[in-house]
């Protein structure tokens, strides 16, 4: 059985049962997977596609709440702060494998103050200096959920099989994407603009283009490894997981839109 490159998936618990998942596909596996983190018993009835469904919904519904009422009101200086209460709230969540509804909901919640914040400032920004560059942010919302409406299809119509080598490929070019971008920090201290990754540049575009097409294509591995817990009849309380685990990725595409879309406003 596949892993995926989201390390929000790769503790998901499985336990008894089967039902089809987002392609529909009847069937169940047998015993442990250790790309979910072992066999656990399953508490109530087993999630099914409409538990991930609805969870998915009322987390992202909350992000995008606390986002409109952060960018609403102008109160864009708590994205740093949000940011990093954030990031400290995912690694509770991925590394203590709490299927926390409260603890997810209130990750939701920080990113949205947090893409809410950022938002309003480089939506500022680039109406600064260009007139009517504002709509920034609404084209970063609509391409977005073009992106992953895009994605679903082909995942649901198999025109890119998940299979084992396009999951490893996948793994390695998020790590290659990630260490390029702590190296373009490091340097930033040495040399002014660093790489040049994120300059806004021929080659920041180019990048963040790259990046842009790993995140979507994590979609993939978000999809599939949501379908292989339901097939294995992981516990209904699982969907807040899932949930979390695409709104990390969804979060992830979003800020990489809204940065190439400055770029081109530059």
């Amino acid at each position: 059985m596949r892993t995926t490159s989201n390390p929000a998936f790769r503790s998901l618990p499985v336990g008894g049962g089967g039902y089809a998942g987002f392609d529909s596909a009847p069937g169940r596996f047998r015993g442990a997977d250790p790309g979910y983190g072992g066999s656990l018993p399953a508490t109530g009835r087993p999630m099914t596609v409409d538990d991930v469904v609805t969870k998915t919904g009322i987390t992202l519904a909350v992000l995008i709440a606390t986002g409109v009422a952060t960018y609403l009101s102008g109160l864009w200086a708590l994205a740093l702060p949000a940011a990093l209460i954030g990031f400290v709230l995912a690694m509770v969540v991925i590394f203590k494998k709490l299927v926390s509804p409260p603890l997810i909901l209130a990750y939701a919640a920080v990113e949205g103050v947090f893409l809410g914040g950022i938002s309003g400032v480089i939506g500022r920004a680039v109406e600064l200096r260009s007139p009517g560059g504002g709509s920034i942010v609404l084209e970063a919302i609509t391409g977005t959920v073009l992106v992953f409406a895009g994605m679903l299809v082909v995942y649901k119509t198999g025109a890119v099989r998940v299979t084992p080598r396009f999951t490893k490929w996948m793994t390695g070019a998020l790590i290659g994407a990630v260490g390029l971008m702590i190296v373009n920090l490091i340097a930033n201290f040495f040399i002014p603009g660093g790489l040049g990754l994120r300059s806004g540049g021929p080659l920041a575009i180019v990048f963040s283009l790259v990046v842009i097409g790993i995140a979507a294509f994590s979609l993939l591995l978000d999809f599939d490894a949501a379908d292989q817990a339901i097939r294995a009849g992981a516990p209904e309380k699982t969907a807040w997981y899932i949930a979390f685990g695409l709104t990390v990725t969804l979060v992830w595409l979003y800020l990489e839109i809204l940065r190439l879309l400055s770029y081109f406003r530059e």
